[in-house]
């Protein structure tokens, strides 16, 4: 009996050891493919992220003393960062699911996501509402459905991350970046609450000036900030949401969207990809950095790819998500004769270049007057802007690519890179194309020899 015992321990140890092997090698594996990636480009964030905001004037320095109670703290973020995904790295928990399988996992998680998000716009509703004596009783079974479910999407999460991360990085293969199957640098992303970004302009012309990461804030809080940073020095400020941030592991803001998702995937990842090359560097070490032509040509690039290559991955893995093309729902429209619909994107661009036109002139007052009046009628249109300001056109109009049509106004730099995008033979043609690009002067020389 004690020697059946002996020897049923000796199984049962072996067993442990071989799984321990096969973690070994696994572990091995993604250490010769991966960790030096992720390291190399952890770091490059870590310690050249700072520069792409910091402009060394006095200005910069008053202003990150004042806020430094809202500093958003990248180290740790990145730690806990790589900590799970170095875990999902190991663990693989998709690999044998089927491309069906994996498809269908992420479908119930956004839509576990999405019932998360309603209970708790539910839960606040009711806390909001004084004809509720006790809100606490009153939410409790809201309040326990919401805490289940969100148990279930954290467990669900880093598979759900590997997952979207295989399926964007078999269309970037695809597509023709990467070798032999291996794509450098990896995708990787996290779902997380995401900072906010401080930007300031001057008042008398549209620049970025500073920008800064905060802790997510209240709009309440928020407002009180700019207010107070607009006074003390003359500036035009703004604290605006972020969707993504290409740290590595990129951040994400978490959404029950897919074809957002997969879109911001792909345009971080190109973010990572850059890195390499001028367009990449420059970003961060350029002359105005953060300010500079090349983000605008940079974050533009990034937009249009983004974009493309959403429709691709959703083409393969999610076909009813698909979108139409803006021409496919020009032919549908019923002919009638009702007016034409609100164009958003040429009043936005009437607004930006009647603002430059003001502010060349010195009419500073008469500028911001009218942004408050265009804020307005945009309101009135179903399009909310908590302010449309200096800083507003500083930061928005680095984003050319067509997430808020209009707001470039007369800069070439958008139709220009749309001329190339249309001209390309690929993705990848056009990203070697732009990768090199750092100035509008070169960019405007490619599209017009």
């Amino acid at each position: 009996m004690k020697w059946a015992k002996f020897t049923g321990f000796l199984s049962k140890l072996s067993q442990i050891w071989d799984i321990f092997g096969i973690y070994c090698k696994r572990f091995c594996r993604w250490l010769w493919r991966y960790s030096v990636a992720y390291m190399l480009y952890a770091l490059i964030i870590i310690f050249l992220l700072p520069r792409s905001t910091i402009n060394m004037g006095e200005l910069w320095y008053a202003i990150a003393y004042e806020i430094s109670p809202y500093y958003f703290d990248y180290i740790v973020w990145e730690i806990e960062a790589l900590t799970a995904k170095t875990q999902q790295s190991l663990a693989r928990p998709h690999a044998t699911m089927n491309d069906a399988e994996q498809s269908d996992f992420v479908r119930r998680y956004m839509a576990n996501l999405q019932r998360a998000h309603g209970l708790e716009a539910q839960i606040n509703s009711i806390y909001a509402d004084p004809n509720f004596a006790d809100p606490d009783s009153e939410s409790a079974t809201l309040r326990t459905e919401r805490d289940a479910l969100r148990a279930i999407l954290h467990d669900q999460q880093l598979t759900t991350e590997a997952i979207l991360e295989h399926q964007v990085t078999q269309i970037l293969l695809d597509e023709g970046f990467g070798s032999a199957g291996i794509l450098l640098p990896p995708v990787t992303m996290h779902f997380t609450e995401m900072p906010n970004l401080l930007v300031t302009s001057p008042r008398d012309e549209i620049a970025l000036e500073v920008s800064l990461n905060l802790e997510a804030l209240p709009v309440d809080e928020k407002t009180t900030l700019e207010n107070r940073l607009d006074a003390q020095h003359d500036i035009s400020t703004l604290i605006v949401p972020l969707g993504g941030m290409a740290l590595y592991p990129a951040m994400l803001a978490e959404t029950s969207s897919i074809p957002w998702a997969v879109e911001v995937f792909a345009h971080e990842w190109l973010h990572h990809y850059l890195f390499a090359f001028p367009l990449g560097l420059h970003y961060f070490t350029g002359g105005d950095s953060f300010a500079s032509e090349t983000r605008i040509i940079n974050e533009t690039t990034a937009d249009l790819f983004g974009k493309a290559m959403a429709r691709k991955i959703l083409e393969r893995y999610y076909p009813d998500l698909v979108p139409p093309l803006p021409a496919e729902i020009a032919s549908t429209a019923p002919q009638n004769n009702l007016p034409p619909a609100f164009d958003f994107g040429a009043a936005m661009n009437e607004t930006r270049v009647t603002v430059d036109a003001l502010l060349a002139e010195g009419s500073i007052i008469e500028a911001e007057q009218y942004m408050e009046e265009r804020r307005r009628f945009f309101r009135d249109k179903g399009y909310v802007f908590r302010k449309i300001n200096q800083a507003f056109f500083a930061f928005y109009g680095g984003y050319q690519g067509g997430g808020m049509p209009g707001v470039g106004g007369e800069d070439p730099i958008g139709p220009a890179i749309r001329n190339i995008w249309e001209n390309s033979a690929s993705p990848h043609e056009f990203i070697i194309t732009l990768r090199d690009i750092t100035t509008r002067e070169a960019l405007l020389a490619v599209v017009s020899p």
